[in-house]
């Protein structure tokens, strides 16, 4: 199954905008999704079983990294990302 998530992220952090785009940089790096990126939130669209994985895998980098952050998610089954 196809899956897309809109995820955006909100660090407890006064440099909140280096550690987004930290994430953002690192989220790139998984190889098998699409990922477009707008002002308010990221759109990320993959096969279900990896994208989760690869969430999974950088919410826990994220929280090591950078340390505590509120993540706020939409799920959208067999949407396809359009321009």
């Amino acid at each position: 199954m196809q899956l897309t998530v809109e995820i955006s992220m909100y660090p407890f952090n006064e440099d909140y905008k280096t550690l987004i785009k930290g994430f953002i940089t690192q989220l790139n790096k998984c190889e098998g999704l699409i990922i477009k990126t707008s002002e308010t939130s990221t759109m990320v669209h993959g096969e279900y079983d990896h994208l989760m994985d690869s969430l999974k895998a950088m919410i826990a980098w994220s929280y090591t990294t950078h340390g505590r952050a509120v993540f706020v998610t939409k799920f959208i089954p067999g949407h396809e990302l359009t321009d």
